[in-house]
């Protein structure tokens, strides 16, 4: 063993959890290491190249607008746009892109290798020492002890990876890299409860053997959103993606096979994602389907390996051929990488804080897959989470944390710690009860001065969002203040559209109002210089006009959350002594520890009845405490 330079945090792992907490810690201003089994493997994307999706959308802009990198990589690598669910209310609209995977791995490794207070090692952890309940230093196979203040764990799918492809079975971890079979014991004599998942992904294959005249074909959006609000850069979509669909010939195929998937013959152990299931599970949960949809989609601009999205399989090679071969337009279709599961090791996250620091060791926290959730975008904006707070507890700042009514992020990590996880945890739009506050357009709102206060939004992003900010102000203003006349040309415009036209003056506010009209028919008779404010603005501008019922009531059901949230528990507290609670509820509240009362009542198997036990005890608790107060005096 040799003992290296110190450090202020160490990050194990440079996926997309590693990669957002060494960048943030290291801006901070901490000294700051990352160690990745191989320098290929930084930034890689071993499931689908792409980048947001539904709900996915959210919190990758809630990231940009906090400082972090992964919105700008989407950005620079961009193959194709799509915003989901355009035909939906503005709550779940979501980006998504297709993104090069190589390029994406050439950005961020070069993110990385810029950064003036970030070094970047080839090894593999093994090890991390405590002393007196802290962090102190992390240890490597090469014989390397690296004395340090904190570390982030983003281990990913690498933690005891293992491969399955049928009845071939190996230790590894995505694309064939090895996997970190050594830190799990340590973890495990450290007291953190580990547990196995299980994730997988599909086939990729050779394009030319694909029959793209007899697919649907789903190209990109013509006007395309970035993901950075302060993105000027003209973006294009450069691939288009394909759709297929199985039939009763795979279904059956699969179903003849199904003894030969170590899933259903009982090799993986592991627990997979209920929101993201194999094909094999598909079939045998959903019987009476008689097809399932899949998406071909391009891995890279200079590559011909196209990516079978939703039919991912453990099933064997000759399996997977005949399976993959009886879709119509893959009848020929050539495997270059099969598909296969892989099981991992993880940490149950009820073990956290809401800052992702372990309540068992002080300067210990964790990030993305191996807090148990599943896909890029949650593991990157938890890596960030988690480099910040090991920032501020090096640097004495306060806490960094995001609540539900403020961001999906902090729904995402109070679920994580409050609800725990049985499978790997997915983001989704119906998992925020505040989402029509909480959307996409309004992300820099929400999140950019609270990345610049936290010092990590720059002074120029910020001043673009400022003047932004402004001018929304200002076009709200204008709307609620300008009437509109029965003029032939206003007339004409509300009839067009299936109106009633006006016979005096209206509020433009209320004429928008109307389920038939759009900002864009009223921007004439607001601007008539034609002088028109962004599209951004607009769309701002229109939802906030049209939905301002909505937004005040659920707000003030935020305010209610709010409110609860700011109800401190204390620590120590010992819930088996309250008189009146349950033993699972006691049980759950000793082990989850809740920071408040509001987050007490989201924790699994406490009812309205425990917390109305435990509301009179806080009471009493508080009586009591004036009273010896009083008497002090």
């Amino acid at each position: 063993m040799f003992e290296y330079k110190s450090y202020d945090v160490a990050v194990i792992g440079a996926g997309h959890a590693g990669i957002e907490a060494a960048l943030a810690a290291a801006r901070l201003g901490c000294r700051t290491a990352v160690f990745t089994l191989t320098l290929d493997a930084i930034g890689n994307m071993p499931c689908n190249p792409s980048i947001g999706g539904t709900g996915k959308g959210h919190l990758v802009m809630e990231l940009d607008a906090l400082g972090g990198e992964m919105g700008k990589a989407a950005d620079a690598t961009m193959l194709q746009s799509r915003m989901l669910n355009l035909a939906k209310g503005p709550a779940v609209h979501s980006l998504r892109v297709q993104s090069d995977r190589r390029a994406y791995h050439r950005y961020m490794k070069s993110a990385l290798e810029a950064e003036p207070n970030l070094d970047i090692f080839q090894d593999e952890v093994i090890g991390i020492d405590v002393e007196n309940g802290a962090v102190t230093a992390v240890r490597t196979s090469l014989g390397g002890v690296f004395p340090c203040r904190t570390a982030v764990i983003c281990t990913g799918t690498y933690l005891g990876g293992k491969i399955f492809v049928g009845d071939a079975v190996r230790r590894s971890g995505p694309d064939g890299v090895v996997p970190a079979d050594r830190l799990t014991q340590c973890l495990v004599d450290l007291g953190l409860p580990i547990r196995r998942f299980k994730t997988g992904t599909p086939a990729r294959v050779h394009s030319r053997s694909i029959d793209y005249s007899v697919l649907e074909r789903q190209d990109g959006d013509s006007e395309i959103v970035p993901f950075c609000f302060d993105n000027d850069k003209p973006l294009e979509n450069t691939r288009c993606c394909w759709i297929a669909y199985t039939n009763e010939e795979t279904h059956e195929v699969i179903r003849r096979n199904l003894g030969r998937s170590p899933l259903y013959g009982g090799a993986i152990v592991g627990i997979g994602p209920r929101y993201c299931p194999s094909i094999e599970d598909k079939v045998v949960r959903f019987p009476d389907k008689k097809r399932h949809q899949l998406f071909i989609e391009p891995c890279g601009a200079n590559t011909e390996e196209m990516y079978l999205q939703g039919m991912s399989s453990s099933l064997p090679l000759d399996v997977q051929y005949e399976m993959y071969r009886t879709i119509k337009g893959l009848e020929h279709v050539e495997i270059m990488r099969p598909a296969y599961a892989i099981e991992y090791d993880c940490c149950d996250p009820t073990e956290l804080y809401a800052t992702l620091q372990s309540k068992r060791i002080k300067g210990l926290f964790g990030a993305g897959q191996f807090n148990g959730t599943s896909g890029y975008e949650e593991a990157a904006v938890q890596g960030f989470v988690a480099g910040v707070n090991a920032a501020h507890l090096v640097l004495g700042r306060e806490p960094f944390v995001l609540t539900r009514k403020e961001a999906y992020i902090g729904t995402l990590i109070d679920d994580l710690v409050t609800k725990g996880v049985n499978d790997p945890y997915r983001m989704m739009t119906s998992r925020c009860e505040y989402r029509l506050i909480l959307r996409q357009d309004n992300a820099d709102e929400r999140m950019c001065p609270k990345g610049h206060e936290l010092g990590l939004l720059s002074d120029s992003k910020y001043e673009l969002f400022l003047k932004n900010h402004e001018e929304l102000e200002k076009e709200l203003e204008l709307i609620k203040h300008t009437t509109l006349h029965a003029t032939d040309e206003v007339n004409s415009m509300l009839e067009s559209r299936g109106e009633t036209p006006l016979s005096g003056g209206v509020s433009a506010e209320s004429v928008l109002k109307r389920p038939n009209i759009r900002y864009t028919d009223i921007l004439p008779f607001l601007h008539a210089d034609g002088n028109y404010p962004s599209a951004k603005v607009q769309q701002k501008a229109e939802i906030e006009i049209k939905y301002e019922g909505y937004l005040k009531r659920q707000a003030a059901l935020a305010d209610k959350l709010s409110r609860e949230d700011q109800l401190a528990l204390d620590e120590d507290i010992d819930y088996k002594q309250i008189t009146g609670l349950r033993l699972e509820a006691a049980d759950k509240l000793n082990r989850i520890k809740p920071s408040s009362f509001g987050q007490a009542a989201r924790i699994s198997g406490v009812n309205p009845a425990d917390l109305q036990v435990l509301s009179v005890w806080l009471a009493k608790r508080r009586r009591e405490s004036a009273k010896e107060k009083t008497d002090d005096q």
